[in-house]
């Protein structure tokens, strides 16, 4: 009897002890927050470890987290509630590729990096590019990916562009959204960043930056509303910038009042890495709507305890931000124990790196010299140090760890055209030595030239007159790699990354003047994930190519286009002005202060201009907005490509789809001898109204299919009637005024080829009123 009895306490026991600790499902979040501990909930909000330079690391002692990995989302193994791991990208999975303790290695692919992606202009592609990057995600154990990068290319000295897609918001949306959705197709997560107006690198932890509230709702934070409604991503990331004078991880306007209550968005919000920081507390952040503090401190999850009991924080904010955590978690291959094969398919996946970056390289000049048909090139004298060392991608975050890297000596190989023997010895040597060189001599404080943070950029070397003539009698033609490198923590210097060096000014010159002597051509390789200057020299190649930072395919795609395989059809997603100084922008951004007046200022403690703040006093006139706004000169404008064919667009049509659309037709007809695809582009010139506006704003884009010679393909796109609008500030409204628009199609915003008109009536729709400035602003105005 005392055995039963026994028997029968001990099953009660563990029934009682089953039922208090229910295991997360799908279906019963509720009851999981229920079970939860004021400890747990505080715990699930903190992100696990920050091991971003650990191998095999353990976070928090619950759970492995992948070498490299950027960190984790906890684990609660008591409810059956998994860590969930955070990889950095964008453009692949960053993780450490070789690991103790095992010979095996983890390398990933190199995708183009955001600039090169966005100028395919073609998001079925970009989508594709998405499913690849989901796909490594999940098969290395990860489950979300820390992208995409959806800040906008608000100035070209801004040192993280690379991984930005464009000057314009809509663009940035569109294909943001279509990596978003190839991405979650495959059951891995997004981490939309950095939300918002991260706009420069320097003091980007600290800097306020300055906005009016319709340059934020029209042009910052217009391309993450575009994302959240049409892509649903997992998470966005707080950015580490104040906005109107409050830290984004705190701001409760920026990360609930638009986020969540004007957008609808459903995901979770996670913070940079940053942990504890002056001026703001993990109370306020929780509170904003910030669900998920990354890296992850153990104070922070002490302060949201002692929140709670202090009274200072509402248990109601917590258990919000909890249930969204647990919503997220029960999508993520960690739940699922998706069995991660740590196999990609890198064959696959190469090819559509191939692939994009053979749709994203923009062809900016070409005097007839290109293609290189019929095996009229056989042998090529590589100019440039980054002909042999190849920048795929840029530093920081933001790098990849890929298995290999076609050159360019390697690129031209594969297509059977072959390089001086001379010049390949004498790169090969310099870059083994400046490798070397160059990390000997690295400051300690300069993180992100370390080379596990990217490849590097080593200075040009000049080639004396007599080597390169030597050079003319042995080769059929010249090709000059320009190399450019950016990446976090650091902007651009305009002397030196925006402007040519000297070294590569002669280089130019005097190769184009040996070779055009003997009358052979000289083709330019722009290999840089930003614009550069060109005016001053583009005048001298035959050629030139913005193969931007293509991914580790990048070789192979440069010759795909030099010898005519692929036609190019690349358009730019920002405008290359003349000078960095013809942006509006310019004069404040870091780095525009004269030393003088930059010593005083320190001297007196007053908050330094581009440092303690940034005004963005050219408001809504970004990119495109300014140029053609105010009829400024360019060096190439917005959507500027060129092609080894041509194109006509005919037949405009546009036509009212009741009162919430526009729907705009166009046919695009290849006139030319080879087959190409060819972007439309249709710009809407806005009526005189109660607000200035641009001169004219992108708002509707398509890419046709490959184009025979003399074949046509109509192109129909569909533009909502809000997405017309500008921002009434003094209403909090969305307006699109009544009057007559101006539909303006063509293949860049300098070439119109065809225009139809359509009468509006007045649309409204009320937002909340938020992010009022907290400084008075020298707006400019036309």
């Amino acid at each position: 009897m005392k055995r039963i009895l026994t028997t029968c306490l001990l099953a009660t026991t563990f029934a009682m002890t089953t039922n208090a600790q229910p295991q997360l499902r799908p279906d019963n979040i509720d009851e999981v927050l229920k079970a939860m501990t004021l400890e747990e909930k505080a715990k699930l909000l903190v992100g696990g470890a920050n091991n971003f330079f650990s191998d095999n690391a353990v976070v928090g002692g619950e759970a492995d987290l992948v070498a490299g990995a950027a960190g984790t989302s906890p684990a609660i193994p008591r409810l059956g509630i998994p860590a969930t791991v955070l990889t950095d990208g964008p453009a692949g999975v960053r993780i450490d590729p070789t690991r103790k303790g095992t010979t095996k290695t983890y390398y990933a692919t190199a995708f183009p990096i955001g600039s090169c992606l966005a100028s395919t202009w073609n998001t079925d592609l970009v989508n594709k590019v998405g499913q690849a990057i989901g796909n490594e995600t999940k098969e290395y154990r990860c489950d979300v990916i820390l992208g995409p990068g959806m800040n906008l290319h608000r100035n070209p000295l801004c040192g993280r562009n690379f991984e930005y897609y464009s000057e314009d918001p809509l663009l940035t949306g569109k294909i943001a959204a279509a990596y978003i959705q190839g991405v979650q197709s495959q059951g891995a997560g997004v981490s939309a960043k950095h939300y918002a107006i991260n706009s420069q690198e320097t003091d980007r932890t600290a800097v306020d930056e300055r906005v009016s509230q319709r340059a934020a709702r029209e042009l910052y934070l217009r391309g993450f509303e575009i994302a959240v409604r049409e892509s649903d991503p997992w998470t966005i990331m707080a950015s580490y910038n104040q906005v109107n004078g409050q830290y984004s991880m705190g701001n409760h306007d920026l990360l609930t009042k638009i986020l969540r209550d004007d957008w609808g968005f459903k995901g979770i919000v996670m913070t940079d890495w940053i942990g504890i920081r002056d001026g703001l507390t993990t109370i306020s952040e929780v509170h904003a709507g910030n669900d998920l503090m990354e890296p992850g401190q153990p104070a922070q999850v002490n302060e949201i305890i002692e929140g709670v009991k202090s009274g200072k924080l509402d248990i109601k904010d917590v258990d919000r931000n909890v249930r969204r955590m647990l919503e997220y978690i029960v999508k993520t291959p960690s739940f699922h124990q998706y069995p991660a094969s740590n196999n990609p398919d890198f064959k696959a996946h190469a090819a559509i790196t191939r692939q994009s970056a053979n749709e994203g390289i923009v062809l900016l000049k070409n005097n007839g010299s290109l293609p290189w048909k019929n095996g009229a090139i056989k042998t090529v004298a590589l100019f440039g140090e980054n002909s042999y060392d190849f920048l795929s991608g840029g530093t920081g975050s933001g790098c990849v760890h890929p298995p290999y890297v076609v050159d360019m000596l390697e690129g031209l190989k594969n297509a059977g055209i072959s390089s001086s023997p001379v010049l390949t010895d004498i790169y090969r040597k310099y870059i083994e030595f400046a490798r070397v060189k160059f990390q000997a001599e690295r400051h300690p404080a300069k993180w992100y030239q370390r080379e596990y943070f990217g490849q590097q950029k080593y200075p040009e070397i000049g080639i004396d007159p007599i080597a390169i003539n030597n050079e003319v009698k042995t080769t059929d033609a010249a090709i000059i790699t320009i190399g450019r490198q950016a990446g976090e923590g650091v902007d651009r210097d305009l002397n030196t990354e925006f402007n040519l060096i000297p070294e590569e000014r002669a280089l130019i010159t005097d190769v184009c003047n040996a070779f055009h002597a003997e009358g052979k051509p000289v083709i330019v390789i722009i290999n840089s994930g930003s614009v550069i200057e060109t005016a001053s020299w583009s005048g001298y190649p035959d050629a030139i190519l913005c193969a931007w930072q293509p991914g580790m395919e990048g070789g192979n795609s440069i010759a795909d286009l030099l010898t005519g395989k692929v036609n190019p059809s690349g358009k730019l997603t920002m405008t290359w002005p003349i000078a960095a100084t013809d942006h509006a922008s310019t004069k404040n951004f870091p780095g525009q202060i004269d030393d003088y007046s930059l010593q005083m200022m320190i001297g007196s403690k007053a908050p330094i201009p581009g440092h303690a703040y940034t005004n963005h006093e050219e408001d809504i006139y970004v990119g495109y907005r300014y140029f053609d706004s105010f009829g400024r000169d360019v060096a190439y404008p917005f959507g500027f490509g060129l092609s080894y064919t041509t194109f006509t667009f005919t037949k405009p049509v546009v036509k009212a789809k009741g009162k919430e659309a526009v729907e705009v037709s166009i046919t695009v007809k290849n006139t030319g001898s080879v087959s190409g695809k060819e972007v439309a582009q249709v710009y809407v010139q806005a009526p005189n109204g109660k607000l200035e506006k641009p001169a004219q704003e992108l708002k509707a884009f398509a890419k046709t299919r490959e184009l025979q010679p003399g074949e046509s393909q109509v192109l129909t796109m569909t533009i909502p009637v809000r997405m017309l609008a500008s921002f009434d500030e003094a209403g909090s409204q969305w307006l699109t005024e009544a009057g007559t628009y101006t539909f303006r199609i063509g293949n860049s915003s300098r070439n119109i080829a065809a225009t139809a008109t359509l009468k509006l009536g007045e649309y409204t729709e009320k937002t909340s009123n938020a992010l009022a400035p907290q400084h008075k602003l020298n707006l400019l105005k036309k």
